[in-house]
């Protein structure tokens, strides 16, 4: 029972992915010591399909709950206090980065998987800090947008380090997700999850063959994406091309954001040494 409820816990936890900008559920299920067990599960699934049905159903059930629990404070919180919501994420995001490292390095690491890291990085920043102005916009979510994102979804959140709520950020789609998981809106989510439902599986195998072929450079490509994905919190709450910005920081609202930004940091670095310890 003890064991059920631990990971009801851990998947409340991972499913805050699609809730929380900058929170990546599949960095926290390698965290969890889930990851790999999900990819293979879904990669490979009629094998061993009840044993591992009964094993991830408590996760499931918790990343539902995670889902719909989180989603009410979320929404609240983004109308209100917008930027030192999205600080807190950014600071969550570089809490994560020294279990990342340590994960990175399993299987060694050589100069040219630092070189691959900061290329990743330097290619992910000026493209998700320049590319939502001139190539996406706003998007209004409809049954056909809700089936293409839950695809894109589907392959973010199999890539530990992405966060999906990031993509809806960018494409501007995060407020009404984020609408939709609070009021249970259908007519959104159907599509969204049948989308995710027709990709998660050739993108697991995708993604079971990198991790088998590719592990050390793939990692580093995660990293490199993953400090680029801070960046973009960043500039998001700091205005980025927006005139005027969303806050004063000259005002006492600096001190919210700066106070929001080493909790968001501590609070998933927390969450890396303690799921760490308990993992299975």
């Amino acid at each position: 029972m003890i064991d059920w409820v631990l990971r009801f816990f851990k998947g409340a936890v991972i499913g805050m992915d699609f809730v929380l900008p900058g929170i990546s559920g599949a960095a926290l299920a390698v965290v969890f010591g889930l990851y790999e067990k999900i990819v293979t599960f879904i990669a490979n699934i009629r094998k061993d399909f009840i044993k591992n049905l009964l094993f991830f159903l408590p996760v499931g059930l918790g990343a539902l709950s995670g889902i719909y629990l989180v989603s009410h404070p979320i929404s609240f919180l983004k109308d209100n206090y917008q930027t030192p919501f999205l600080w807190f994420f950014a600071g969550a995001i570089l809490g994560t980065m020294p279990e990342l490292w340590s994960k990175s390095g399993e299987k060694g690491r050589k100069p040219m998987h630092i070189i691959i890291m900061i290329c990743t990085f330097i290619f992910a920043a000026f493209f998700l800090l320049f590319s939502g102005s001139w190539a996406f916009g706003e998007l209004k979510l409809n049954p056909l947008t809700s089936f293409i994102s839950g695809g894109i979804v589907a392959f973010i959140a199999l890539i530990p380090g992405f966060s999906s709520s990031n993509f809806l950020v960018l494409f501007g789609l995060y407020g009404q997700m984020i609408d939709a998981y609070r009021s249970l809106n259908f007519a959104v989510l159907l599509p969204f999850v049948l989308g995710m439902g027709a990709f998660v599986i050739p993108f697991s195998k995708l993604i079971e063959f990198l991790l088998k072929k590719l592990f050390t450079g793939f990692f580093h490509v995660i990293i490199g994406f993953v400090l680029a994905s801070a960046i973009l919190i960043a500039a998001i709450a700091s205005g980025w091309q927006q005139e005027g910005g969303y806050y004063n920081y000259l005002q006492t609202g600096a001190i919210a954001c700066v106070v929001t930004f080493i909790a968001g940091g501590a609070f998933s670095f927390w969450m890396c040494k303690v799921s760490g310890k308990y993992s299975r």
